[in-house]
């Protein structure tokens, strides 16, 4: 299990886009949270096998229905971090 986190630009909030991001996840067996910044953008931590990370990062770049996602990045995060679950902030 490894631990990796995204940050997401675009119209991200208001669209559902954690909420989707947190079904996603669940899908596919990842644990992690899914907050919005005070930007304006969107930070997703996650936990889980590699692939199944590779493939919702994929998701990430198009997301929700009325999401309009700019960029993905991904960004650094203690891989001691213990992320049971999914939450939404």
């Amino acid at each position: 299990m490894i631990n990796r986190a995204f940050l997401i630009t675009g119209r991200v909030q208001g669209v559902f886009f954690r909420d989707s991001a947190k079904k996603e996840a669940l899908k596919l067996g990842l644990h992690g949270s899914a907050t919005n910044l005070p930007d304006g953008t969107v930070k997703v931590c996650l936990r889980g096998k590699i692939e199944k990370i590779d493939l919702l990062e994929r998701w990430l770049h198009i997301g929700p229905e009325l999401a309009k996602v700019e960029s993905v990045i991904e960004v650094d995060i203690d891989q001691q971090l213990e992320l049971n679950d999914f939450k939404v902030s």
